[in-house]
């Protein structure tokens, strides 16, 4: 069986999110999501999400097209994939955060995990900057 992984924050899921975890199913057998904590996210991002680590892991976890959903660890960023093992992990078009690390990061660990980075899907409209943005401009009703 082989175990794909991904990484994220996953504040606002929309259908970006849901493209990003079909096309990284699609290498694999078993999808497995790493959920940034609440401390990492703020690091990487300089700010809060809007929804904690708890609320996010649970929306996650609702998708039919995960079958798992984890917390990351804070501070030490690649322990989760240390205890996963996954043997593909699959970046979005657009991470940066770890990726740059990450093939030497595997080869310390002795991993052989292979990395795929994936394609947009419509990212114009679908980045979570971007509705981010959208909903603090909208009128509260």
């Amino acid at each position: 069986m082989t175990k794909v992984m991904v990484f994220g924050t996953f504040d606002f899921v929309h259908p970006g999110h849901i493209n990003f975890f079909q096309q990284a199913k699609k290498h694999g057998d078993e999808l497995v999501v790493v959920i940034a904590r609440d401390s990492t996210a703020e690091k990487i991002k300089g700010k809060k999400p809007h929804f904690s680590e708890q609320d996010r892991l649970q929306m996650v976890q609702a998708l039919r097209v995960v079958d798992k959903a984890v917390m990351g660890y804070p501070g030490d960023v690649y322990r989760i994939v240390r205890e996963e093992n996954p043997d593909v992990i699959c970046l979005g078009y657009d991470q940066k955060t770890f990726a740059d690390k990450l093939p030497d990061k595997l080869k310390e660990f002795g991993l052989k995990a292979e990395i795929v980075r994936l394609e947009p899907h419509m990212p114009d409209k679908y980045k979570s900057s971007l509705i981010r943005k959208a909903l603090a401009k909208a009128p509260v009703q």
